[in-house]
């Protein structure tokens, strides 16, 4: 069943599909006329990752640092120190992929609230192919103490997040694709950082989920109950703190867990899920994501069909780990 404050439109054809940099840009301004003190610091690429909205509003508080990412986190932890409110943006696959060391030791090992902004996460960069679709990004920031890290699932929930960061007195990374995605949720849908959401209730198998990959999941669940195949589906947009309560009462409840993502399952949802249950309450586990594979050119529809990162690799995956109960 599906949760009732998600969109009723979302199974539809012509369901509205918005980019999650709108969301971000929303909630960047809408933060910005909140505090003050809130900057933004940016390697040349404000109209792309869309922080054009706050800079147009506040220009006085826009630093641009251009093609300079290590530089653009020791910038951001030296503004952070000088107690400001900063978001710092690039593209993930260079912050925090070129800029990772600067991020431990500047922003993390001193604990500076700075918040990291990965914009054109995921395979779905499609032409601009492998040197710009960020894979790995999940892993590099999980595994850093002192970090938060955020994957909404939508545009509404990616401008509650922003909003939310704002308010987090520590280092956040938040990351989401370049591609417009199906709107998910709505402003009634309830959000917050650390805490999973059951999207739709189910008994026989869990299907955990986050970013884009959330709406397959949601696809899979319907086709699914045609089927008489009862899945739940959770929502995480906290990789990390990850939500333990929820996640361990679905599969006390349930059994049997497939993860979905769009990123590598070493080191991303799937690794932490994994962790999770393996200490806790072992089960069945099935990890639909990049595995151990680089991406490549094309359009995003095409490579997530290409790497499996689809409603029918995760019914694959569901039919699997019941067969292993």
């Amino acid at each position: 069943m599906l949760n009732k404050t998600l969109n009723p439109k979302l199974f539809n054809e012509d369901v509205e599909r918005i980019s999650m940099r709108d969301g971000f840009s929303e909630g960047l301004v809408r933060a910005g006329e909140e505090d003050e003190n809130l900057i933004a610091v940016c390697a040349d690429l404000v109209k792309s990752i869309k922080m054009d909205a706050f800079t147009q509003k506040f220009p006085d508080r826009l630093v641009e640092v251009g093609v300079a990412e290590q530089n653009l986190v020791t910038v951001a932890s030296g503004i952070a120190a000088a107690s400001k409110n900063v978001f710092a943006g690039s593209y993930a696959i260079f912050s925090p992929g070129r800029n990772w060391e600067q991020i431990r030791t500047t922003i993390c090992i001193n604990n500076q609230p700075v918040k990291l902004v990965g914009s054109h996460a995921g395979i779905g960069t499609g032409p601009d192919g492998v040197t710009h679709q960020a894979l790995e990004d999940l892993a590099l920031m999980r595994v850093l103490p002192n970090m938060v890290v955020l994957s909404p699932c939508d545009a509404e929930e990616t401008k509650k997040a922003t909003l939310a960061m704002a308010k987090l007195d520590m280092p956040c990374y938040i990351r989401f694709p370049r591609e417009e995605v199906p709107v998910i949720t709505t402003k009634d849908s309830p959000f917050e950082i650390g805490k999973a959401q059951v999207f739709w209730e189910g008994k026989d198998a869990t299907i955990i989920s986050t970013g884009e990959m959330v709406y397959q999941a949601l696809l899979a669940a319907k086709e699914l109950a045609e089927s008489k195949i009862s899945v739940r589906v959770i929502n995480v947009s906290t990789i990390k703190p990850l939500d333990t309560k929820c996640i361990l009462q679905a599969v006390e409840e349930t059994g049997a867990i497939v993860t979905a993502e769009d990123h590598q399952v070493a080191g991303g949802l799937g690794s932490a899920v994994s962790e999770l249950v393996s200490q806790n309450f072992p089960v069945p586990v099935k990890m639909v994501g990049i595995h151990d594979r680089f991406g490549e050119s094309g359009q995003p529809e095409e490579l997530m069909e290409k790497y499996g990162l689809t409603k029918e690799e995760i019914i694959k995956g569901v039919l699997t780990v019941l067969r292993m109960k």
